[in-house]
């Protein structure tokens, strides 16, 4: 097949279709950017689970002399999350009671590494988060308590440590970290299911549209195709600009997909997000440069494969 017949063929097509085109090459842009977007939110959220699967911790705080005979914590590291256990009416843990604790968790196999913080270690790590703080002048070290922070070997074996633990004697309150982090992974997947919806809805109008392109396009040069049948010209050789038209499409979509997922990572994550949000780690440039090459190979399919199924009906009249 001459490459010039082919070229001459697809620009007339675009000529004649040129506003159905356009509208082609939006919304494929528009199905890509989705299908980019909802693979990077994939790897941002993978990322995550790994960055603070590492570092996820489970805390146990023991009681101190503040807590005898209350029902409820005092001015401790350990009252913001989690429930406050009954069973300090005795005093403040001993010593006994925290390494009993300990070698409970030992026992099970689930613990990683441990780390030991005493009151006064408590009260300046206080101090160094928040200097400013109007009540240190009035804290104490039996403010604080005693706690024990666990890395566990699987972060999701929290429950077995809280079960384990939590009725202690001595213990005051066991808590899990992952739980602060809940909220944020739902949103994310949220996000990320949303992305997929979009991209799916999309992809069917984008598809619809190809198909629609391709058969006006295909009718109006239907006087042409003929005489190429009756000249024994084969169905590739007809079919050829048809589809080469929509993968053009395709192609030019592809590239402002991509355009526009650079764009938004360095002015909404790069620009916003990551100095505004130090808590999280945001992906690099690297995954969006490997999201690209996989918009246009899935644009430059699907929108062949439509071409191609739409004028196989056409070609057999």
């Amino acid at each position: 097949m001459r490459a010039q017949f082919v070229m001459s063929e697809i620009g007339i097509g675009l000529r004649r279709n040129l506003t159905m085109t356009i509208a082609v090459v939006v919304s494929v842009a528009l199905s890509l950017a989705m299908v980019g977007a909802a693979l990077l939110l994939n790897a941002q959220v993978r990322d995550m689970r790994g960055y603070w699967g590492d570092k996820v911790e489970v805390s146990i705080f023991f009681c101190n002399k503040a807590d005898a005979g209350q029902g409820s914590g005092g001015t401790g590291t350990g009252a913001v999350v989690g429930t406050v256990a009954p069973n300090c009416a005795s005093g403040a843990a001993t010593q006994t009671q925290m390494d009993s604790v300990q070698a409970q968790l030992q026992k099970t196999g689930l613990v990683e590494k441990f780390y030991t913080e005493t009151p006064a270690q408590a009260l300046d790590e206080f101090k160094k988060q928040d200097p400013k703080n109007p009540l240190i002048p009035s804290l104490t070290a039996d403010s604080f308590e005693n706690s024990l922070r666990i890395k566990l070997t699987d972060p999701q074996k929290y429950q077995v440590v809280s079960g384990l633990v939590g009725g202690q004697p001595g213990v005051k309150e066991v808590q899990d970290q992952n739980e602060v982090l809940k909220p944020l992974f739902n949103l994310l997947n949220t996000a990320q299911l949303g992305a997929w919806i979009i991209m799916v809805v999309m992809a069917f109008v984008t598809i619809l549209l190809i198909v629609n392109t391709v058969r006006v396009s295909a009718f109006s040069r239907k006087r042409e195709t003929g005489i190429m049948r009756l000249v024994g010209a084969s169905n590739y050789y007809v079919q050829m600009p048809f589809i080469a038209e929509a993968a053009f499409a395709a192609v030019v979509g592809a590239v402002l997909a991509s355009a526009m997922l650079a764009v938004g990572k360095y002015l909404f994550i790069d620009r916003i997000l990551s100095q505004q949000v130090k808590l999280i780690a945001f992906i690099g440039w690297g995954p969006v440069f490997q999201v690209m090459p996989l918009m246009l190979l899935a644009g430059l399919v699907v929108s062949s494969l439509a071409a191609f199924l739409t004028l196989r009906k056409y070609l057999r009249v």
